[in-house]
């Protein structure tokens, strides 16, 4: 069910209910900061909550549209804080889309990132293709109880679905699996993974491809063919070590790649 409401506070009662939260819920929130275009978290034990700025997000409205598409698809209990004329605006804009449709966008990337640690990468690499946590949580790959976006307040589907990002947010991620929590400073030591990039345009063809209104994911498998494009470790990119920083890694393997792209049509 979604409700939609003028404006709400981020704290530990759910207005829709009077209670606290619990897992199931989800928030959308429009905003006209000047600090980001999207950001999601939780924070003052509020659900986990998407912001979008309609003044930075040029595509605000279809991320909107995303969002209102995969919760009533996947019977979500979601709260959109956004006025009645601007939901008007995005159901007008949104029309003829689906949170799924099979094509890259205007404004999407031709490529996708993943970074996975250099032990999952062997077991990817076995297994042909990426999982989501709790595949691989019931094929007892993996024994942590929870995965580390729980820190972040991460809803409980997150983990049905393989994530891509950009930039350093890959690194960042698998640092805290090492870290056992959040550490933002991208110039810490860390042990490199595997960066793998992944044909966007494909996936989205092949109608794998998912948008909730801030991420990008495939449900459950992502096999690595015909999909993978190019895999970084340390070694593809040529550092002295596997140990780097997430930001030298990252920006060292993006350029890589941006070389081996302009180079041939398929760096593989």
């Amino acid at each position: 069910m979604i409700y939609r409401l003028n404006k709400l506070s981020e704290n530990c009662i759910n207005p829709i209910t009077g209670q606290a939260y619990d897992g199931s819920w989800i928030i959308l929130m429009l905003t006209d900061s000047p600090d980001y275009q999207q950001m999601s978290g939780s924070r003052g034990g509020c659900a986990y909550t998407i912001k979008v700025s309609r003044s930075q997000c040029k595509n605000w409205e279809m991320a909107v549209g995303d969002f209102i598409g995969f919760s009533e698809a996947n019977e979500k209990n979601a709260i959109l804080v956004i006025p009645e004329a601007d939901l008007e605006s995005v159901k007008k804009h949104y029309e003829g889309h689906r949170y799924h449709e099979p094509f890259l966008r205007e404004n999407e990337p031709s490529v996708f990132v993943h970074s996975t640690p250099m032990n999952s990468w062997e077991q990817i690499q076995r297994d042909g293709m990426l999982k989501s946590w709790n595949i691989l949580k019931t094929e007892n790959v993996i024994t942590e109880e929870q995965p580390i976006g729980i820190q972040l307040g991460d809803p409980m589907d997150f983990r049905d679905y393989i994530m891509f990002g950009s930039g350093v947010t890959g690194e960042i991620v698998v640092n805290a699996k090492q870290q056992g929590k959040i550490v933002m400073d991208t110039n810490t030591e860390y042990l490199t993974g595997a960066r793998l990039y992944f044909d966007a345009k494909r996936i989205a063809l092949d109608g794998l491809l998912v948008r909730d209104g801030c991420h990008l994911k495939v449900k459950d498998r992502l096999p690595l063919k015909p999909y993978l494009i190019w895999a970084a470790t340390w070694e593809t990119i040529g550092l002295a070590s596997q140990v780097s920083t997430p930001k030298i890694f990252a920006e060292q393997a993006d350029k890589h790649f941006q070389s081996l792209s302009r180079s041939c049509e398929n760096p593989l």
